[in-house]
């Protein structure tokens, strides 16, 4: 990263701060109307957060991702790069829970609704209203709404993602074109039968496939051999389970809506 890209002005003093990576804020700082807490509460209010996801479940885990979302936020823990960070930890959360594959992502999301996004985060920093909002110092009425905005814009990209992919065609185009490359004779016979074993049970034990063509463990290791040539098949070693890839040489015939091929 170019030096000038690692240094914050102070808006205050005009001052040029360095921005090391990783380090937490040694300064007070304010964003807005929000004066964030002082530098030394900072890891004391991290750990908390990373406490309170220690035994979560699914659905739990879910909606407090849209919670630490403005919480870390809110406590602004390094001088300048906040934003990023917070939007990253909410895609590494839900990637980790849901097992998205990041084929969608929150981030691109909440891009697309910067207004609403800075607006529900503006009013997460408000002091409860009354004693019906909440029990800590912050608005609980205003966090529900953030994270109903953030579940809602999740919805939103899965959709999105779902209708360029349209996963309900995505085996018929797989098994289509390997039909085609079959009676071409550039895959062996029966290959179509791995692609689609793998479309739904995800990973393959390379013991599994001579059962599933029918054929011997030497034939089955032929196929094994041509799918992985042609970039069909990864495996971390040759002894290894393997899964499906979806190389880019193929994207437009296999997710033509998602990767549409070049005009010329």
């Amino acid at each position: 990263m170019p030096e000038d890209l690692k240094r914050v002005e102070d808006p205050a003093t005009q001052e040029r701060l360095p921005v090391n990576p990783g380090e937490l804020r040694r300064r007070n700082v304010q964003v807005g109307q929000h004066v964030a807490i002082s530098p030394g509460a900072v890891p004391r209010f991290l750990a908390r957060i990373e406490s309170g996801l220690g035994a979560l479940g699914k659905a739990e885990t879910v909606l407090a991702a849209a919670a630490v979302h403005h919480r870390l936020a809110w406590i602004h823990p390094f001088l300048d790069g906040n934003g990023r960070v917070v939007r990253l930890l909410s895609h590494a959360m839900l990637l980790d829970t849901l097992d998205t594959g990041a084929i969608w992502s929150i981030s691109r999301g909440l891009a697309r609704n910067v207004e609403s996004y800075k607006r529900h985060l503006a009013a997460c920093d408000l002091p409860r209203r009354n004693d019906l909002d909440g029990r800590g110092t912050l608005s609980e009425e205003a966090l529900a709404a953030f994270t109903d905005f953030f579940l809602r814009t999740c919805l939103d990209q899965v959709k999105f993602m779902e209708g360029l992919v349209q996963p309900e065609r995505l085996r018929a185009r797989i098994l289509l074109w390997a039909e085609e490359e079959i009676r071409l004779g550039v895959l062996p016979p029966k290959s179509g039968l791995i692609l689609e074993a793998l479309l739904y049970r995800g990973a393959l034990q390379r013991g599994e496939i001579a059962g599933i063509l029918g054929v011997g463990e030497r034939q089955g290791r032929r196929v094994a051999a041509a799918l992985a040539g042609l970039g069909l098949i990864l495996s971390e070693t040759s002894r290894a389970p393997i899964w499906l890839a979806f190389p880019a040489s193929l994207a437009a015939r296999w997710m033509p809506g998602l990767f549409p091929e070049k005009a010329e």
